[in-house]
């Protein structure tokens, strides 16, 4: 078996001809040599994972891309036949179903090994507050682990398994993943199917996913995402694949007001030199306020929100609230205090400040925080049982009421050793993005995998468009980092490449606008000017829908490229560029642009 159980490692193990049954054999060997009752509360027999094996028949990836890797999922998502407790004795019930989401892994060859610890309930960022022994921290025991998805961190973390199913609702996918260096994949609400998870706050509840690596989460993300019918919460996203990094990303970070470190220089170095690696990938990052994203935060467990983890567990609380876990118990009591007038003037102040937030996207593609201020001690905990947990979730608590996605991606550690992650966060859809410059950040980085000694691989983007996608070439206000690019992004294309076509265009700023409309005019052969381009994907029911708005005397044609490719892309008519100025001297409408603002 690998030193860290990647599915690339595993698959070329197996692709080698090792034997599968041995490789399973040894994740239950680990699993006991690790000593830590607190990562599962429940494990698969082996004997039972072994049969799963053996049902697969030969190896085949191409059919089952998780054919023999080994999982684990948190226990308050149902497993048929075992037993559901989200880590409360007196609540626990055996699933008769297995989870949507399950169903997918298992059906794609993934070898369910057990359940795994949480803070009870799915309330808490720490991982202690479960009447179960506390899992370990994997890279340093002082402190703590995580949660409320402690046990799914900790289980890859320590290579247990090759990726874990965790849940998020204020950042159970992300603070663990940060604190046990480990990668947590945070999808945008509605992706995935929820059905058969109890729920913690069902309107802002997703299942998430800790790997090893970027790769390996976002692989297991996609083999779950789907519409689900039978969830009232699911939603049809466009959802593109990991790419390349488009050239005109813009970057945003919390401005100087917005970052809190809550005194830790360790940790505030450590977000620095991360950030630094991000900015030689993407370019430099511009400051952003982040005043609107802390006052939504603060709705979460101030506001009538705790209202609804009461109401998830209404049965429980209002007639045998003693099977509690005492803070678990006196977090959610706090929703006696809210009427139902207050859940309206929160859903008010919510719609208001999503709006502001929001307006970020008008000038940054994608955010970077810390995943945490600073890593927490199990003595603080015990100390205090709610201000490290409100601590920690200074950075994840706003992103599920805001409706984004985020990626927790392992950075610079700080100077003592210990873990300190960052966040990647993206509009809704935008999971593809986050995932590409996340890949590339955590190769950088320079850490190795989890608590192993395995350096990050390095990240391969797919390249070309996937299944029936067509490639579209734009020039103008659709490229990445300009006013129209939204347009595109929404639609669920996936940046391709920068390329310039064939020496055979003429380029014109037409009149109108605003202010102006860039024109590629075919001409003779070799008699024209190479124009930068940058080609996107698109499905082609999106491409269908994108063309049908071009306005006259714009249309849509075969360009030549430089690299040999033909998409297809913007053309203009010839009478359309009567009086209109010739900018190909520019090679660009980027250069155009940049002599018209000097």
């Amino acid at each position: 078996m690998p030193p860290f159980p990647t599915i690339p490692a595993l698959h070329a193990a197996y692709a080698a001809g090792e034997d599968p049954r041995a490789i399973l054999a040894e994740v239950y060997r680990r699993i006991a040599d690790a000593d830590d009752p607190g990562i599962f509360l429940a494990l698969v027999p082996e004997p039972e994972a072994a049969a799963a094996l053996v049902a697969l028949g030969p190896f085949d990836p191409g059919t089952r891309p998780l054919w023999g890797i080994p999982f684990a999922v948190k226990d308050n998502v149902d497993v048929a036949g075992m037993a559901t407790t989200a880590a409360c004795p007196d609540f626990a019930y055996t699933a008769t179903e297995t989870a949507h989401a399950v169903e997918k892994l298992l059906a794609a060859g993934a070898i369910l090994v057990g359940k795994t610890n949480l803070d009870q309930f799915a309330t808490g960022l720490v991982g202690v507050r479960t009447p179960y022994p506390v899992p370990r921290n994997a890279i340093d025991p002082a402190y703590v682990p995580g949660g409320s998805s402690s046990g799914s961190a900790v289980a890859v973390a320590r290579g247990l398994v090759a990726f874990a199913l965790g849940t998020d609702t204020a950042g159970s996918g992300r603070v663990p993943a940060a604190l046990n260096n480990v990668v947590g994949l945070k999808p945008s609400l509605g992706s995935v199917s929820t059905r058969g998870m109890v729920p913690a706050c069902r309107t802002l509840d997703t299942l998430s996913v800790f790997a090893g690596t970027v790769a390996d989460a976002d692989a297991a993300f996609r083999i779950m995402a789907g519409y689900d019918l039978a969830d009232a919460y699911s939603r049809r996203l466009p959802l593109p694949a990991p790419s390349a990094i488009p050239p005109g990303l813009r970057l945003g970070v919390p401005d100087a007001q917005g970052l809190d470190f809550a005194g830790d220089a360790l940790s505030e170095a450590a977000f620095a030199a991360s950030l630094s690696d991000l900015e030689a990938l993407v370019g430099a990052a511009r400051p952003v306020d982040f005043a609107p994203m802390f006052s939504t935060a603060r709705l979460l467990y101030t506001g009538p929100w705790v209202a609804e983890r009461y109401q998830a567990i209404r049965d429980e609380i209002e007639t045998r609230p003693e099977i509690l876990h005492p803070t678990t118990r006196a977090v959610i009591e706090n929703a006696k205090g809210f009427s139902a007038a207050d859940a309206f003037g929160g859903l008010y102040r919510l719609a208001e400040l999503r709006r502001a937030a929001d307006a970020v996207w008008d000038a940054v593609d994608v955010l970077v925080v810390p995943t945490f201020p600073r890593p927490r001690t199990v003595a603080d905990l015990a100390a205090d049982p709610i201000g490290p947990n409100s601590e920690l979730g200074t950075y994840t608590n706003f992103v599920n009421l805001l409706d984004w996605c985020a990626l927790a991606v392992p950075g610079r550690f700080r100077a003592d050793g210990f873990p300190a992650g960052v966040t990647l966060l993206a509009p809704r859809g935008r999971d593809g993005l986050i995932a590409a410059i996340g890949a590339r950040l955590h190769a950088a980085s320079g850490v190795p995998i989890g608590a192993s000694a395995v350096p990050v691989p390095e990240a391969v983007a797919p390249k070309g468009p996937q299944g029936d996608a067509i490639e579209l070439a734009v020039v103008g206000a659709h490229l990445s980092g300009l006013a129209l690019n939204g347009e595109l992004t929404g639609l669920g294309a996936r940046f391709l490449r920068a390329v310039s076509t064939a020496p055979d265009y003429r380029f014109y700023a037409l009149p109108g606008g605003p202010p102006h409309r860039p024109g590629l005019l075919r001409v003779a052969a070799g008699t024209g000017t190479a124009i930068e381009t940058e080609v996107w994907a698109l499905p082609p029911e999106a491409f269908g829908r994108f063309v049908s708005t071009i306005p006259s005397p714009l249309g849509v044609g075969t360009l030549r490229l430089s690299d040999g490719t033909a998409p297809k892309g913007f053309l203009v008519e010839a009478e359309g560029v009567v009086g209109a100025e010739e900018i190909g001297r520019y090679g660009s409408w980027r250069g155009f642009l940049a002599r018209a603002a000097g």
